[in-house]
């Protein structure tokens, strides 16, 4: 793995923002891009049936290239519409595309797809393939350290050989196994208990692969301890939650210049995205949502996040909203 200190040459995902359903969207992307330039973004999660089905592709795949890098994270379990949907991240421009086979929700077990299929590394294959016979990004997989009582080194081993031998770029694994029955998304991200060893001795056992964490990381000092015995951190609930606690990611990641980074900051260069957000028809309350995370622990912040909220969510929200936003935190040095 290369060293902070070398500049371009640190790979994107040496630290990146998981894919959350209801979070990761293009707005949200864009106020992260604020806090790193450099961090992998992913989007939430597009299922291939759903993109070969709409009449609507742009209303799943658009971004703003302020975004880059992203990689776009797909569902599903068939090779041919995943095919597709690997065709239509290059043609949208993406960098990467990523396989969702972590996800445990009973919704996505229905489809047959996401965490259940780690008891399928055969199908997983044949998925990965066609992908990556589709053309030339990337094809990422994320998942779990197990599932239900399919959960032990020797198979973990075995699944990663086989998607390894399909074409998988990289692997992002989840450091807890995933109770398909009885736990809920929410429980299964906090209830099973974290096993970050069984993930290093993976990496010790195949060095030559390109191995991710991910779960539990909640400052830098955890990713920059993840990153001692693998070669990416990926963060989720903590970065959406706390996003101004990774400003120095940069920094201490990828090795770039310490930047002073305030709250009224990232605000004020979010307003340009913004209008031309409105412009599309769209509502304020789209990207204000995810502002409420950016002021926490300080006086007044819950009336801020408060008034923002409540003030946001009319249909006739206007700029001059988010303006003053930026001048009350500017008026007490955030």
């Amino acid at each position: 793995m290369n060293k902070v200190g070398q500049g371009d040459t640190i790979a994107a995902y040496r630290f990146s923002v998981a894919p959350m359903l209801d979070c990761t969207d293009r707005h949200f992307r864009v106020l992260m891009r604020q806090i790193s330039s450099r961090a992998l973004l992913y989007s939430e999660m597009v299922v291939a049936q759903a993109l070969h089905h709409t009449d609507n592709r742009s209303r799943l795949l658009d971004f703003d290239d302020i975004e880059k890098p992203i990689a776009l994270q797909v569902g599903g379990n068939d090779p041919t519409l995943l095919a597709d949907a690997a065709r239509l991240a290059q043609d949208w421009g993406y960098d990467e595309i990523n396989l969702n086979v972590g996800c445990p929700s009973q919704r996505v077990q229905t489809g047959n797809f996401g965490a259940c299929l780690m008891a399928k590394p055969e199908l997983v294959a044949r998925c990965v393939e066609a992908m990556v016979k589709a053309g030339s990004l990337p094809v990422t997989v994320k998942h779990r350290i197990g599932i239900d009582n399919l959960d032990s080194d020797n198979l973990l081993t075995a699944f990663v050989d086989q998607v390894a031998a399909a074409g998988a770029h990289r692997f992002t694994i989840h450091a807890r196994k995933a109770w398909l029955k009885g736990l809920n998304p929410r429980l299964n991200r906090t209830v099973p208990p974290l096993q970050y060893n069984r993930i290093i001795a993976l990496k010790q056992r195949r060095p030559h692969l390109v191995i991710e964490l991910n779960g539990g990381l909640n400052t830098p000092d955890d990713c920059l301890s993840a990153l001692k015995g693998c070669d990416g951190a990926m963060v989720g609930r903590a970065v959406y939650n706390h996003p101004m606690r990774w400003v120095d990611v940069d920094h201490l990641i990828f090795g770039e210049a310490p930047r002073r980074i305030l709250v009224s900051n990232v605000v004020e260069r979010l307003v340009p995205h913004a209008s031309l957000h409105l412009q599309r028809g769209g509502r304020l309350w789209d990207l204000c949502r995810h502002l409420v995370n950016l002021v926490k622990g300080v006086r007044d912040a819950r009336r801020w996040r408060r008034e923002l909220s409540k003030r946001t969510q009319d249909k006739r929200a206007d700029l001059n909203i988010l303006e003053e936003a930026k001048r009350q935190l500017e008026d007490v040095g955030l």
